[in-house]
């Protein structure tokens, strides 16, 4: 997977101070890979699984993801990226989401909302049927 690295190599001297060293446990993966992999994964949108196999295995970069922001290593990592270059505008994300045509509108359908007329008092503009008011059936 030719330039599967997300963070040029500026960009990864100023983070990889801020990375754990001597962790306890199984060999350690690249630390480079695996935030290559977590980028891809948060870029793309995609499930922890669904990230390639170039990155190393998902459960590590799920792992790794977790502790990294447990410890607050993420806010560290961007202001380290911004303090790289201030002069430029950075964006973390420019993703949008698109909504239904009639997700402006109010909650639930139509409802009933008197006239101003009616509101204000006035005689209603229709009249009750007089077959409802009091009026008995024949076969009664």
């Amino acid at each position: 997977m030719a330039g599967e690295f997300w963070l040029s190599d500026a960009q990864w001297a100023a983070i990889e101070p801020l990375l754990p060293v001597n962790q306890a446990g199984a060999h350690r993966v690249d630390d480079r890979r695996v935030l290559s992999g977590i980028i891809h994964v948060l870029k793309a949108g995609c499930r922890w699984q669904g990230c390639p196999a170039a990155y190393d295995p998902s459960t590590t970069i799920y792992n790794r993801f977790n502790r990294w922001a447990r410890r607050g290593l993420w806010q560290r990592m961007f202001k380290a990226l911004v303090a790289l270059d201030a002069s430029d505008i950075q964006l973390i994300d420019s993703t949008t989401a698109k909504a239904h045509r009639s997700a402006a509108g109010g909650k639930g359908g139509r409802r009933f909302k008197p006239s101003g007329d009616r509101v204000a008092g006035a005689r209603p503009r229709s009249m009750r049927s007089r077959t409802v008011e009091g009026a008995s059936s024949p076969s009664s």
